[in-house]
């Protein structure tokens, strides 16, 4: 629901927050966030002008149909617990990988993907890189993949290539699923600058999972950042007083320094961003200012995404959201994660605009 302007209480400060979150929590909430709870493949409208977009409906929904065959829970267990011959990885593609720009409409395609899979919900799982290496934190690798082992699909949005870490961990964690019969789909960004390159983050991608790759069908998605295309810009920064206003207006909005925000979020644990966010309507930030380094920035790309997968309105004054990463952020091997976090945090600031008016 929007948020609604009120003679309410005084805003909450995301910073007086200090979550916990329990493990079960990660695994509960492992769905299609609720930005896309009504999502499906008949009402993602493809552009004309870009024929990948419609041949990756028809690809994906005959995936989706695939899923579910055969039970991959009971298997999975008995195979890693009481240490029996593992059977053959299946044959064929058991995978889907979906590579494109920035807002073409990959996280609607893949949380379609995951409603239209029949399956029961507690037999599928949807997170992004992130939620799913945090997860493997909490739980642990063998606990992991004995939790995903028992699904019949994993959904994977805005696979990230670029700690090697973490792409070797979920890599590994990857092809023990598919041993365990588990059908995977992921996504991930091509920069607008390679986009004229044609399969250059799916070449990146299946050089990554390497064993895997004969498993992944590659759909290339062409078009435009959707978040953008035929709306208006972002408004400009608000002044504080404008910003404060309207946090004291809004019935659950929260109210931050900017600075002090960043701060706070070096003290939280990124798998707890979301239940910051709880109960928040709107989001009402003053002294908004470049990020000072890479750890305050990554961070900052985390809270961008659970925001955006909870629509929730950001106000703010200072610097507009463009400026807030360097040029050589922007350049440097972090830059799909920034590039998205403007897109998305425009987006919210465009949302927010409403609250601000008379």
């Amino acid at each position: 629901m929007p948020a609604q302007r009120t003679a309410a209480a005084a805003p909450v400060a995301l910073t007086s927050r200090t979550p916990h979150v329990p493990a079960d929590r990660l695994v509960a909430e492992m769905v299609p966030p609720p930005r896309f709870d009504s999502v499906r493949f008949e009402n993602y409208i493809p552009d004309p002008n870009r024929p990948s977009q419609s041949e990756a409906v028809r690809t994906l929904g005959g995936f989706a149909a695939g899923v579910g065959g055969g039970p991959a829970g009971d298997t999975g267990r008995k195979r890693w617990f009481r240490r029996e011959s593992k059977p053959a990885v299946p044959a064929g593609p058991r995978g889907v990988y979906l590579d494109g720009g920035y807002g073409v409409g990959k996280t609607h395609l893949l949380a379609s993907l995951w409603h239209a899979a029949p399956a029961a919900p507690e037999q599928k799982a949807f997170g992004t890189f992130v939620e799913l290496t945090n997860l493997v934190g909490a739980l642990g690798f063998q606990q992991t993949v004995q939790t995903l082992g028992s699904h019949k699909l994993l959904c994977i949005d805005e696979f990230e290539l670029d700690d090697p870490g973490d792409t070797v961990l979920v890599s590994t964690l990857l092809r023990r699923l598919v041993e365990a019969g588990v059908a995977l789909a992921a996504t991930s960004n091509t920069l607008p600058g390679k986009l004229g390159e044609g399969r250059f983050a799916a070449a990146d991608f299946l050089r990554e999972i390497q064993g895997l790759s004969a498993h992944f069908q590659t759909l290339r998605i062409d078009g435009e950042d959707y978040r953008h295309r035929g709306l208006p810009e972002a408004p400009a920064p608000y002044d504080d007083d404008t910003v404060r206003r309207v946090a004291h207006a809004t019935e659950g909005a929260s109210l931050d320094a900017f600075p002090d925000l960043l701060e706070h979020l070096s003290k939280v644990h990124p798998s707890r961003y979301g239940a910051l966010c709880d109960s928040v309507r709107a989001v009402c930030l003053t002294g908004v200012e470049p990020v000072p380094d890479q750890s305050t920035a990554l961070r900052l790309v985390v809270l961008a995404d659970r925001l955006y997968d909870r629509e929730v309105p950001v106000l703010a004054s200072g610097r507009p959201f463009d400026e807030l990463f360097s040029e050589e952020m922007l350049k440097g091997g972090y830059r799909k994660k920034y590039f998205r976090a403007i897109s998305r945090l425009t987006a919210l600031a465009r949302d927010a605009k409403p609250l601000a008016a008379e």
